[in-house]
């Protein structure tokens, strides 16, 4: 048997030795290095506590007497009125404490994020997609409610529905949001004159979150207007808002918490608003703590997911393959209800440049109202559907010219002499895709694995291979420019201790070790002397959603405002006790130098606290240099460019239409890394989700307009045995942001989940083969086993 205290023991006695790699012993008399400073791998902060179940999330706060559970009634109708609503059932159900409807609503039925009023907690009288809720449990226990829920009867009135986004544009159904046009140049008259012309379409599937830890919410209410939420959500301060909006009450009265969120990737952005609600209107209606979890078929069918896209564009080059004119027409999958549609499908066009310089080009946005959940955020937040058309169209002009594709990528790359300015008219000043994808190149050897490749395939055979090398570049900032704000709270206690909050939410990538690491660097003391804290809306308000990459970058800065405002008084202080120069004040590794005394960091501190110096700040940061204006579609949307390149190698049985990945290599850009350890994990996290977008993850609705696939068992992530065979994730170590980021890091989140385009496209390759190359095969996504079968069998049969 094992000893769970001994492993445990040793768990922690091997983060204490092994939490910061470049730990540099000694004491703080002589030291030159604090322990857990910027730029030197360090461990996440709760890594022990992950592998070993003792990190808290917020089913295991403790329940106080008195908690009930409530459980959402949900649809089973994609489009219909309903005639009537009987619940004396659920009522008479055991354990039942009674039923909320939208008429228990205090305030207003609606948790929209835009001001579009256009998402209910709780429907009335129509319901717009399968799985909508319609009302909510309230139970002694979690069980007792979930099965009430099934005993509703709900009488239905059916009304037509509408699936997918371009059977959605054909039926003119309407937009959700209003559409965006990208254009510079006339990409009309340089198609027509254009040597070469390229039309084609692609499907671009959708994706569930799959975050471990589902959707949950606590409520606990307090003395007047109060109430506490507990919940998992990346964005407190939308839930604070929605929770205000629905009970009728002053944003003040309301408190959200986050300690931590088991995953995230978007779905956590606007999708807690809902359990947010109905958790807080009965908290607050019967006066009882009350927590939701829905079970995670619940959570697939309620939440919203990554847009699918249907993608209709054009190409117009020359002899060569240099690109002339692009036009695209993006249409989008964006459910009932307008949520983020407006941003995400922004985005798409935002990035449908990917890296290449378009001289004339044409873009416009369709985010098509459709009989589905409400679309939502997820990791890229539109960018890989704008990044992957450019792609498709790079692989289309190179099989039509006969070349290799890395050619024609190289070729169309963004450069100097006019070619460096974006759809939306932005300039690329920090360009080194060409530098990572060169360095790439030469160190997975590409060239010779491809004629490596080639001649394999040459051969014949029933397994046929295929390898692909692809770029990213992907904007930094919210393109909603007023997000891109953040604060913190800094304290330093009399004892040399630190407490760091921020605004930003921890859900498993690092931001909170980030952050403290930044602070420890500012005071030089360990990072050990530092506690997190859970994000609150108490301590820091009108918090931006820890989402567009962006967490570290606004959080950091805000922490590193409030540190170096607490050292200025500091500095204040010495210089003014022992009667030196500002600049004879220095922070040293755990210690201060004042002239020719040192005083440890604590002592130090004890003393200021003595001499009644302030030892607490707020910072705040606002990202500088950026402006958009929409309606003409201009302006500089992001601060910065992160970049990165993959090459991936595969093998398909053309018998069978399955794969592997062989191979893949990656060189990243992040800057200069604040923690290269995390940042490496981030870059391999999102290599594979994105693997999974593009092949195995596929979301399938019924013709009764049911989501099928709702859970493990029918939607398949990838597993430990689909990664490469061979993995190897190197950072471009040689990189420093441009902008004065915090300490010249570059956002690592989103950026390499675009990475895994590269699997996509040596599967084309690898179809193509049978056909001797002479066709682009035009793979769907998610090019599942079915879909390599199929593209083998209508390229064999020369279609």
């Amino acid at each position: 048997m094992h000893d769970d205290g001994k492993l445990n023991e040793d768990l922690v006695a091997r983060e204490n030795a092994f939490g910061d790699l470049d730990e540099n012993p000694g004491s703080d008399r002589d030291r030159k290095r604090i322990r857990g400073g910027v730029h030197t791998d360090r461990q996440h902060d709760s890594a022990i506590k992950h592998v070993t179940g003792r990190a808290d999330y917020t089913d295991d706060i403790a329940e106080p007497a008195g908690t009930v559970h409530a459980y959402l009634g949900l649809s089973t109708r994609a489009h219909a009125r309903i005639t009537s609503l009987e619940l004396e059932a659920v009522r008479a159900a055991p354990g039942v404490l009674d039923v909320l409807t939208a008429d228990d609503i205090p305030g207003v039925n609606d948790v929209s994020p835009t001001s579009r009023n256009d998402e209910p907690v709780l429907v009335t009288d129509k319901v717009e997609f399968w799985g909508q809720p319609i009302f909510a449990v309230i139970a002694e226990t979690r069980d007792a409610a979930r099965r009430a829920a099934q005993l509703a009867e709900i009488a239905y009135e059916d009304l037509p529905f509408v699936l997918e986004p371009d059977e959605a544009r054909d039926q003119d159904m309407p937009y959700v949001t209003p559409p965006l046009t990208l254009k510079r140049g006339d990409a009309r008259d340089a198609m027509e004159t254009a040597p070469h012309r390229i039309k084609g379409q692609m499907r671009v599937g959708g994706q569930d979150h799959m975050y471990l830890e589902g959707h949950i919410a606590f409520a606990i209410p307090g003395e007047d207007e109060d109430v506490i939420v507990h919940c998992s959500t990346q964005h407190p301060t939308e839930a604070q808002h929605m929770v205000a909006h629905v009970l009728g009450v002053a944003s003040n009265a309301v408190t959200v918490n986050v300690r931590r969120m088991g995953g995230g990737f978007g779905g956590k952005e606007t999708q807690m608003n809902l359990f947010c609600a109905v958790a807080a209107v009965a908290a607050k209606k019967w006066d009882r703590p009350v927590k939701i979890r829905p079970d995670r078929d619940d959570d697939m069918s309620a939440t919203g997911k990554r847009h699918d896209f249907v993608i209709d564009y054009e190409v117009g080059f020359d002899d060569e393959g240099r690109i002339e004119a692009v036009t695209g027409e993006f249409a989008a999958r964006c459910g009932f209800s307008s949520d983020l549609s407006g941003p995400v499908t922004d985005r798409a066009l935002f990035h449908a440049d990917n890296a290449y310089f378009y001289p004339h080009v044409l873009l416009n946005s369709h985010p098509m109202k459709t009989n589905t959940v409400s679309n939502t955020a997820f990791r890229g937040f539109g960018g890989p559907q704008g990044v992957i058309i450019a792609e498709r169209i790079m692989e289309e002009i190179a099989y039509h010219r006969g070349r290799d594709a890395l050619e024609i990528r190289k070729l169309n790359f963004y450069g100097p002499d006019g070619r460096d300015v974006t759809p939306y008219h932005q300039t690329v000043e920090d360009n080194i895709a060409p530098q990572i994808v060169a360095e790439l190149e030469a160190q997975a050897d590409y060239q010779a694995r491809r004629e490596a490749v080639l001649d394999w395939n040459e051969r014949g055979g029933v397994i046929r291979k295929g390898i692909a090398l692809t770029p990213v570049k992907f904007g930094i900032s919210f393109t909603a420019t007023w997000y891109n704000q953040a604060g913190a709270l800094v304290h330093v206690y009399s004892d040399g201790s630190i407490h760091l909050n921020h605004g930003g939410t921890e859900m498993g990538q690092g931001l909170n070790t980030k952050v403290a690491q930044v602070v420890a660097d500012a005071f030089q003391a360990d990072f050990e002397t530092i506690k997190i804290t859970k994000t609150t809306t108490e301590k820091v308000p009108n918090t931006s959603a820890t989402a567009a990459s962006s967490g570290t970058d606004l959080n950091g800065m805000a922490a590193l405002d409030a540190c170096e405002q607490i050292k200025a008084r500091l500095v204040a202080f010495a210089a003014e006790k022992w009667g030196v120069a500002p600049e004879a004040v220095r922070f040293l590794p755990g210690r201060v130098q004042i002239g020719d005394e040192t005083h440890s960091f604590a002592e130090f501190i004890k003393l200021a606290y003595m001499a009644r110096i302030h030892l607490s700040a707020a910072g705040f940061y606002k990202t500088p240099k950026i402006h958009w204006n929409r309606e003409t579609g201009q302006g500089r949307p992001f601060y910065y460019y992160a970049y990165g390149a993959a090459v991936s190698e595969v093998s398909i049985d053309t018998l069978t239409g399955e794969y592997i990945v062989d191979r893949t290599d990656i060189l990243h850009d992040v800057g200069k890394s604040l923690n290269p350890v995390i940042d490496r994990g981030q870059v391999e996290g999102a290599f594979i989700q994105g693997m999974g977008w593009l092949t195995t993850e596929e979301l399938w609705w019924d013709e009764a307009g049911q989501l099928r696939t709702h859970a493990p068992s029918t939607y398949k992530i990838p597993l430990a045995s689909d990664r490469p065979r061979i993995f190897n994730v190197d950072l471009a170590d040689w990189s420093e942001n441009r902008e004065n980021t915090i300490k010249r890091s570059k956002a690592v989140g989103e950026p390499p989940f675009m990475l895994g385009i590269s699997v996509l496209e040596a599967l084309s390759m690898a179809v193509a083969s049978v056909d001797d190359y002479r066709t682009c095969p035009r793979l769907d996504t998610p090019a599942t086993p079915e879909r390599i079968l199929l593209a083998v069998e209508r390229l064999q049969g020369g279609s």
